[in-house]
Formats: structure tokens, sequence, C-alpha cells
């Protein structure tokens, strides 16, 4: 397989827009991608942690270094450590998937060490949902600690990240069903801001579990060094994008896509069309978020400046297919998903993959 290099940028170049692919998403007209701009390279390409899985789906660190891993289809909990081995650890009871459902969000405790307690994100027979159980080497009995969530065979959401305030951030899908993004009293189409136990974390601007709305499928999301939070969307058409999520905002869904002027709405910081990405999960590392794409088959460097977001950068185009976690491991590096055998994808006989992507 052909190695490339992982480009870092010292500065930041003013966005110019690229393009992007479906998947989760939508379709639409391809367009060239950005051009590499200068920088120091880092040579060699991503090492093969694991092979063999079944659509892993994300990915949350323990410490000591090993990984939760999710399979969407399997509903199986995985540890995988850096070298590879693999340990199924659970299958998570009550999971019922079909189409983007499944088993999909998992973090860990920012308490572990005392509490040990991890959190999934699941399509139940009637919602989608999160819960947490105690994990010891074996996972505990799942107690739901949000339930409601709507589900649908696509834009189901699912990522779970704990942020540097300790709360539990909760991305969900519209399923489909575009108004529920800007019903606020819906958990459909929005960032969702909870306590570890579940209830609407303080400071939440609507009184409940809601942090931002007007979203049609988000599958990543990131901090930056500054404690910035940043989410991929899915768009339907025309544009996916990269937002800067604060507090309250209408991120517009459906009455705007992508940076179409509309009155009280948040513009992206970037758009893609949606044949170069589908974005899905994100990771910040090295000064750049690192956004993995579904139908554009390529992992995305985006520098940023003190929030504004560079000149975007395409790397292992059509390498190993299908990206969908994006996730900072404890030594700096990036751990990415394939996800080729979700049912859109060409795998082979050892997809699907965890690889393991060197940052400076």
């Amino acid at each position: 397989m052909r190695q490339h290099a992982i480009v870092l940028v010292s500065a930041a170049v003013l966005l110019a827009a690229c393009s992007s692919s479906g998947g989760d998403g939508g379709a639409g007209t391809p367009a060239p991608a950005a051009g590499t701009p200068s920088g120091t390279a880092k040579p060699g390409g991503p090492r093969t942690v694991a092979t063999g899985m079944r659509v892993p789906w994300a990915v949350a660190f323990l410490p000591g270094g090993d990984a939760l891993v999710t399979e969407r289809d399997t509903a199986h909990l995985m540890r995988v450590s850096p070298s590879g081995k693999k340990t199924t650890v659970g299958t998570v009871p009550g999971v019922e998937p079909a189409g983007e459902g499944g088993l999909l969000g998992v973090a860990v405790s920012p308490s572990y060490s005392t509490d040990h307690l991890v959190y999934l994100y699941f399509t139940a027979a009637s919602d989608n949902r999160v819960v947490r159980a105690t994990y010891d080497g074996r996972l505990g009995t799942p107690e739901p600690i949000v339930t409601g969530i709507p589900k649908g065979p696509n834009h189901d959401g699912g990522r779970l990240e704990f942020g540097p305030d300790k709360m539990l951030y909760i991305t969900t899908g519209e399923t489909g069903d575009g108004p529920v993004a800007q019903d606020k009293n819906s958990l459909g189409g929005k960032i969702l801001r909870v306590t570890p136990d579940g209830k609407p974390a303080p400071g939440n601007p609507f009184g409940n579990r809601v942090w931002t709305y007007g979203h049609r499928n988000v599958q990543g999301l990131a901090w930056d060094a500054k404690g910035r939070l940043y989410a991929t969307e899915f768009g339907q058409n025309r544009f996916d994008e990269i937002n800067l999520i604060q507090k309250g905002k209408n991120y517009g869904w459906p009455e705007v896509e992508g940076d179409e002027d509309g009155d009280g709405f948040t513009k992206p910081l970037l758009t893609w069309t949606t044949d170069e990405a589908s974005p899905s999960g994100l990771a910040y590392a090295g000064g750049s978020l690192w956004a993995a794409a579904l139908g554009g088959e390529r992992l995305w460097e985006i520098p940023l400046d003190n929030g504004r977001t560079g000149r975007p950068v395409a790397h292992y185009q059509n390498d190993y297919g299908r990206l969908r976690a994006a996730v900072t491991a404890p030594d700096g590096s990036l751990w990415i998903t394939t996800s080729n055998r979700d049912g859109r994808g060409d795998p082979t006989q050892d997809d699907d993959r965890i690889l393991d992507v060197p940052v400076r």
C-alpha cells in the first residue's frame, strides 16, 4: 500500500472552500481538493493496530493506554491494546442495529480511576439512548441515563465526549425529520450537555439538556487547547460543515445548509461539498482538527489559528476506504477506524481496521 506523509501546517492559510462526498449524509457535486500548503513533513504512514472488526464506530481510551471500541452492528464492546490485542468485554443488551443505528458512541468517565464508569450511546427498540455501566475487566449492567432521543433508519447522531468541564456532550441527529432540529424541546438534531448522571447540566441555555440546536446529523466533537468546541456536520445535497459550537446557538438546519444566509443562524467555520467529506469523527492534535471522511474516503487536516480555520488538507485519499472515528491517543497520535463493512463501503479481507496515525 502506498504510504503518504502527514503534513502539519505552521501557519494557517485563509480558508478556500473544498468539496466532499455522501454517506450518512447526502450527495453533491465533486470539486478539486485544496492543495497541500508548505510545512514540515513526517514521513511514513499509518500503522495498522487491528483488523477484522465489524464497523468500529467509536474509540475511547482507558487509563493505561488500551481503548474501548464499539462495533455498531454486533453490539460488541471491544478492548483493543496498542499492540493490537482484541478482547470482547461485553455484548450490550438492548441494542437493535438497523440502518445507521446500533451501538455507536463510547466515553470513559473522567473519574474512571475511582468510579470505573463507561458511557454508551445505542439504538434500542423505541429510541436512541445513553447508558452507563461499570467496567473493570467486565462490563456491568447498563443503566439508562438519557432516553427518548429520536431514532430512525438514518441520522442517528451518536457521538459521546466528556468536555473540559467534565460534563457529557451527546450528539443527536434529526432522523430525517428536519423540523425537530428547530424544536428546543426535542432531543433530535441537537448537541446535548448533561451531568454524569444524565441530568441537564448547570448553565445550559434553555433549562433542559439542549446545548445547541439546528443540527442535521453531528458525529464528531473535539476541543482545542483553549477549550473551544468544534463539530462535524453532514449536509444534505450541498455542503458538509465544521462548526464552532457555542452555548445556545442555532446552526440553521433545515432552514439553511452550509453558509447560506438566514436570520439568527450561526454560519459554519468551513464547508465542503458533500462528495469530498461526509465527515464523521473529529479529533484535535498538533494544532489541527482531523476529520474522518466516510464518502470522501480520506482524512482531512484543518489547521487552526486561534479558533480560525486554515486551508483543509486531504490525506490518504482512497487508500483505506471509508473513515469513521478519529480520536487522539494518549501518546498524541491519532487512532482512525475504517467503516467499509457498514453497507456502503467496498471491504477488503482486512476490514474493518484501526489505524494509528503519527502526528507532530
